[in-house]
């Protein structure tokens, strides 16, 4: 029987994932190529040998997906499937209406069928969209996880840059782990803050073997995902987040919809300053689609060491690259710590972007006078230290959880933005997580984990 060809459009992380799991053993499909969306600097790239199997002894090309179309017609794909997260429903149609004109099928992955059974406690922490703070509630999760005497570990989504071929398994426990395994800044974002906790983490390609590593390394896995991507893993929790500022997007982005329900805690992640009619939007929906969900209120505190460094000065604004990119936020926590504590100005970096950071303004015309801290490359953090030090400013307000002056030679003074979860009430979230771990403990001492 001819074997159906498959094109797998990706992004880096979750198509990678479904291959590995679903394909990559399978003599009735051929793989034909990947295709690179949202993340730069991704297409012309080769899934390794190494990593794509003995099915594959010359690897698997990654494809530009601005030609989705004409890669059909030239490879004679029979189905695609679609394998990336954060995109709206109606975006997600247009791409399957198109493919499906020229006669190719298009799929989507049940959610369960890629998930990998784990033998440790799971609490997995995904979100409805990029850039609602499931970052700040790992990190929540893990302090009280260690005042409760438990050894977190985290495994994170993938962030697939660099050589694939070196990147199958990573383990970071401390910040030198960082520099060796060449991390770009997007990937220190999320992993900096972890390490400083003292908490092992994990990342890579492929996940069965992250796992292997990981259960060795703590008593409680904890899933810290991406975008808005459903788990990799079978969880015990799943925790989702949704974002008031973005009210109503958590029924209408894949697969965020299908996070929300599939929930089995909602936390509503920030609540200060937000409209009632937004927040009772976010009610709304959660009475009508998950009414039996149990609801966390909780709240991102953003705060400054030297709010006075601050006050009445002209700042330029560092945000989180992703939450302000594919997320679709105009702004984040720097430009919250701007207006809270008393900046004259936020200056506009939009006139002084250099190279690939011009690009980052037309690909994403929603920005304002903020500047995304994007470095998917070497490359692009010198455009990013260009670019700052061609803002005339005071002072560089930085909300990104990387030292900006550790990786970048800035000459302005650099003000830190932090922003942590706290719970609005009694630590509910909490109070769940360790239910369910001793809920897993007593059915493991009778040989039976549920997962």
């Amino acid at each position: 029987m001819k074997a159906k060809r498959i094109l797998i459009l990706g992004a880096g992380g979750r198509d990678f994932h479904n291959f590995n799991v679903l394909y990559r053993h399978r003599e009735d499909v051929e793989i034909v190529g990947f295709t690179a969306s949202q993340i730069p600097f991704q297409e012309g790239r080769l899934y390794p040998p190494s990593l794509a199997g003995p099915l594959y002894p010359d690897g698997i090309p990654i494809y530009d997906d601005e030609h989705l179309c004409d890669l059909v017609r030239c490879h004679k794909v029979d189905a695609a499937v679609f394998s990336y997260s954060d995109i709206s429903h109606a975006q997600i149609m247009k791409i399957a209406s198109r493919l499906l004109a020229v006669g190719c099928d298009f799929h989507l992955i049940g959610t369960e069928h890629a998930m990998l059974k784990v033998c440790l406690p799971v609490v997995s922490v995904c979100a409805v969209r990029t850039g609602c703070g499931k970052s700040p509630v790992t990190r929540y999760l893990c302090r009280g996880l260690l005042n409760e005497g438990r050894s977190p570990v985290v495994v994170r989504h993938p962030m697939a840059y660099g050589r694939l071929e070196q990147r199958a398994v990573q383990a970071f426990r401390h910040k030198a782990d960082l520099d060796a395994q060449e991390c770009t800044l997007e990937e220190r974002e999320e992993y900096e803050p972890l390490l400083r906790l003292g908490v092992p983490l994990f990342a890579g390609i492929d996940y069965a073997a992250v796992l292997e590593m990981a259960r060795q390394a703590g008593d409680v896995l904890i899933w810290d995902g991406g975008n808005n991507d459903t788990p990799f893993f079978r969880s015990n929790l799943e925790i989702v987040l949704v974002d008031p500022l973005r009210a109503g997007d958590e029924l209408s982005f894949y697969p965020g919809f299908v996070n929300f329900l599939r929930a089995h805690v909602v936390v509503i992640g920030k609540s200060s300053g937000v409209p009632h009619e937004q927040l009772e939007h976010i009610h709304r929906n959660l009475r009508k689609f998950v009414p039996e969900t149990p609801v966390v209120q909780g709240d991102l505190v953003v705060s400054v060491k030297t709010p006075e460094m601050v006050s009445g000065r002209r700042v330029l604004v560092v945000e989180d690259g992703p939450t302000v990119s594919h997320g679709g936020m105009a702004f984040g926590a720097g430009v919250v710590a701007a207006r809270r504590f008393g900046a004259a100005e936020i200056v506009d970096p939009r006139p002084f972007a250099a190279g690939s950071l011009a690009q980052v303004y037309d690909d994403f015309p929603h920005l304002g006078a903020i500047l995304p801290a994007m470095g998917y490359s070497r490359a692009q953090l010198h455009d990013l230290e260009e670019t700052i030090e061609a803002v005339p400013c005071d002072l560089v307000l930085s909300a990104t959880p990387v030292d900006l002056r550790e990786l970048l030679d800035i000459s302005k003074p650099v003000v830190p933005v932090a922003y942590e979860f706290c719970e609005c009430g009694p630590d509910a979230l909490m109070e769940k997580v360790m239910e369910v771990l001793v809920e897993y403990e007593k059915n493991d001492a009778i040989g039976f984990t549920g997962t």
